[in-house]
C-alpha cells in the first residue's frame, strides 16, 4: 500500500492554507503536510484552531476524478481512519465520533476535520483534508464553544509525538480510501455508524436560517443526517452545527 509522503514544517498560518496555496499553483500532491505550530489555523466556519504545544495539525492536499457531491464523502473516511487511530491506542470504543466528523472521547472534543476543495485545470477536483488533534493539550473551556479534551489525559495513550501520531493516521487513512474507491460509500459508512455517538437520541441542528430539534435517526447513503422531528416528519441535514443531547 503506497502511503502520501508526509513534509515537516516547524510553523505555518494553517496546513489547509498551504495546501490551497499550493493547489492554485498547479501542486495537487498528494502529500501531507504537517505543522509543529500553526499561526491562522482553522476549524469550521472558520474557527480558530492553532495548534501547536504537542498537538497535530495537518493537511492531505490530493486530486480526486469525482463530483463535489461524491468527494465531501471523503470527511466520513478521514473520520473513521482518525477514531481508528485512536483506539488502536486507548483501547475500542473510547472515541466515538458525531456527525458529521468530530472525535469524542469521554465528552469532550478532542479532533475535528476540515475539507476544502477546488477545481482542478485539466477536471476534477484537489482536496485539502485538514485534520486537529488534541494529542497533549486541550484549549481553555472560554475559547471553544464545545468542552475539549486532550489524549495525553487518557490511560494507555501517553506522551505521542505529532509525526508518530501522523504516520498511523496516513497509514489507515489510504487503507479506507482504497476501500471507498472500490467499494463506494456503504463500507465507509457502515464503519462510521459502528463507532457513532448520538444516533438515536436527541438532536438540535442549527442551520443558517433556523433552528430543528428531534432525534439523530440515522446516516444516510450520500452522509446526510436524518433528523425526526416531533412531528413525525423526517429531515435531510446536510450542512450546520448539530449538537447531540443539548440544546
Amino acid at each position: 500500500m503506497s502511503v502520501p509522503p508526509i513534509e515537516s514544517h516547524a510553523v505555518l498560518d494553517s496546513t489547509n492554507a498551504e495546501a490551497r496555496r499550493r493547489a492554485e499553483a498547479g501542486d495537487f500532491g498528494p502529500v501531507w503536510i504537517h505543522a509543529l505550530e500553526q499561526t491562522a489555523g482553522r476549524g469550521r466556519r472558520g474557527r480558530p484552531w492553532r495548534g501547536g504545544g504537542g498537538n497535530l495539525a495537518a493537511t492531505l492536499l490530493t486530486p480526486l476524478d469525482l463530483p463535489p457531491a461524491e468527494a465531501a464523502q471523503v470527511s466520513f473516511v478521514a473520520a473513521v481512519a482518525l477514531c481508528e487511530t485512536v483506539n488502536a491506542r486507548v483501547g475500542a470504543e473510547v472515541a466515538r465520533l458525531r456527525w458529521p466528523n468530530d472525535l469524542y472521547a469521554a465528552g469532550g472534543k478532542v479532533a475535528g476535520i476540515l475539507v476544502e476543495s477546488g477545481a482542478r485545470p485539466g477536471g476534477g477536483l484537489w482536496l485539502a483534508v485538514g485534520v486537529g488533534v488534541n494529542l497533549a493539550v486541550a484549549p481553555p473551556r472560554d475559547q471553544v464553544e464545545r468542552p475539549a479534551a486532550a489524549l495525553a489525559d487518557f490511560p494507555g495513550f501517553g506522551t505521542l509525538p505529532p509525526g508518530d501520531f501522523l504516520a498511523s493516521l496516513a497509514m489507515r487513512f489510504e487503507a479506507w480510501r482504497q476501500i471507498w474507491t472500490r467499494e463506494g460509500f456503504p463500507p465507509v459508512g457502515e464503519a462510521w455508524t459502528r463507532l457513532a455517538e448520538g444516533l438515536g437520541g436527541p438532536c438540535t441542528a442549527r442551520l443558517p436560517d433556523r433552528t430543528l430539534s428531534g432525534a439523530a435517526e440515522a446516516l444516510e447513503a450520500d452522509g446526510a443526517l436524518r433528523l425526526r422531528l416531533e412531528t413525525g416528519d423526517a429531515v435531510r441535514i446536510t450542512a450546520g452545527d448539530v449538537f447531540f443531547g443539548e440544546s
